[in-house]
């Protein structure tokens, strides 16, 4: 009778331990499908005057900026707050030239500029919050 009880306590840890495993799995969905997806400066993409676009919106670490351009004309360079103050590219910024680049937010400050000629001086860069 011992031994019945005791593989009876076994057979319920593995099925508490299985709930548990479902439970996180189903939490980390969850968490993958509240993040949001933006396409920066919606209908008419990466362009200049971006500073208003992020106004009113809230982003989220895990959320995705698309940046859709013409790739011949305009990139998307990750950078730090210096570099998006003074339009420069800092060592080690990613460079990105797909045209239609798919960005995912960290929490905090995220800086993104065009480092095409003139084109960040003109207004094609983004400060994004994420909570």
């Amino acid at each position: 009778m011992a031994q019945g009880r005791g593989s009876a306590a076994v057979g319920g840890q593995a099925a508490v331990a299985l709930g548990l495993a479902v439970l996180c799995l189903l939490l980390a969905h969850v968490q993958v499908a509240e993040a949001a997806t933006y396409t920066v400066g919606d209908s008419g993409g990466w362009s200049f005057n971006m500073a208003s676009w992020s106004r009113g919106k809230r982003f989220r670490a895990g959320d995705v900026l698309v940046f859709k351009y013409n790739p011949s004309v305009h990139n998307v360079v990750a950078v730090n707050a210096a570099g998006y103050n003074g339009c420069s590219t800092p060592r080690g910024s990613r460079v990105f030239t797909s045209g239609n680049d798919r960005i995912t937010l960290a929490r905090g400050r995220n800086h993104f500029i065009c480092n095409f000629a003139g084109h960040c001086q003109s207004g094609m860069k983004i400060a994004i919050v994420a909570a």
